[in-house]
């Protein structure tokens, strides 16, 4: 499903960017366009993207601070020393 959705996202963006279709079909692609973007469903749609997005960033994160030792028991600084002086 996913691949449906960005298959035909990538068209019609190939389509709206390259289009030949003159002045009026471009017109009318953009009042299109201006009406989903005002749809709630586009918002939905968008919402949920971004919550995708920010957790596939907080996982990569912690990926990236499992791997350099980062993580909780310390501040991952190798350089510091543990000592109190």
């Amino acid at each position: 499903m996913r691949f449906r959705f960005g298959l035909l996202l990538g068209f019609g963006a190939g389509y709206y960017l390259g289009a030949m279709g003159g002045r009026e079909r471009y017109e009318q692609i953009n009042r299109t366009m201006r009406r989903v973007r005002r749809s709630e469903a586009f918002d939905t749609v968008t919402g949920k993207a971004q919550a995708v997005v920010d957790l596939g960033v907080e996982r990569a994160k912690d990926l990236v601070d499992a791997k350099l030792g980062n993580g909780k028991e310390g501040t991952g600084n190798p350089y510091e020393a543990d000592e109190e002086t």
